[in-house]
């Protein structure tokens, strides 16, 4: 396995901390994160990261909401001297009241690549929101506007996971994998993200801790990078639970 990061939510920058902190003790080899913007709570992700790289030496790698881009603005983090990356994500629906401007992850991959080329761009690919087909015509749009490589949806099935392999075996990619723990986290996820999964899926911790070696074991034996989206789980128990595959 090339890399490992780790997806953590910047609720506030001590809280943020406070996790990684937690995720080094039980990983102290752990040298790359990445961090969502979620528009919920006060912090940016690309300040998120600015914190932790200068405050942990951590690699960070923040997202940025292609549709919260002002083209008329700077670019997020594109002048930071913490930052090596980002990744550009869509961006799903903001609340009333709150502006976002008509262009694509491609529009805004482009334009870090013209105005920002010292930064390695990164995006998403996803094989669960539409046909496959059409997801590969986006990911090839993504690579000619200048996207280094992708960070997938998490994937819940280790089928899938080879199926997805296969499609993306001469690209750069962070297989993501997340926890999901009850009905409602399940329900949410098929709702939400429609994810499709597998009859047998144990939404136990410890059913997600084996499905999660399982699939680390795949991508490292692809020698290919991983990413944990530990969500709604306890941190500590999760990351345990893998440390010896990382």
């Amino acid at each position: 396995m090339t890399r490992v990061s780790l997806e953590l939510v910047p609720r506030t920058l001590e809280a943020l901390l406070e996790d990684v902190a937690l995720s080094r003790r039980i990983l102290p080899q752990l040298d790359l994160l990445n961090i969502p913007d979620l528009l919920r709570f006060d912090v940016r992700s690309y300040r998120a990261a600015e914190a932790v790289v200068g405050g942990t030496g951590v690699e960070s790698i923040p997202h940025v909401r292609a549709i919260d881009v002002d083209p008329d603005a700077p670019l997020p983090g594109a002048h930071s001297v913490e930052l090596k990356a980002v990744l550009v994500v869509a961006g799903d629906p903001a609340p009333e009241g709150h502006k976002t401007y008509p262009q694509s992850s491609v529009d805004v991959i482009a334009r870090y690549k013209r105005e920002a080329p010292h930064l390695d761009v990164y995006a998403v690919f996803d094989p669960y929101r539409r046909a496959p087909w059409q997801e590969l015509e986006e990911v090839k749009r993504k690579k000619d506007a200048g996207a280094k490589g992708f960070f997938t949806q998490p994937l819940f099935d280790v089928n899938m996971l080879r199926l997805c392999m296969d499609w993306m075996r001469d690209e750069t990619v962070f297989w993501g994998i997340s926890p999901v723990l009850g009905e409602k986290s399940r329900a949410y996820w098929t709702r939400v993200n429609r994810i499709v999964f597998p009859q047998d899926y144990d939404l136990s911790l410890d059913g997600n801790i084996k499905l999660a070696r399982t699939m680390l074991a795949l991508i490292r034996e692809a020698e290919d990078n991983a990413y944990l989206m530990p969500l709604r789980v306890d941190l500590g128990a999760y990351l345990r639970g893998l440390e010896d595959l990382i």
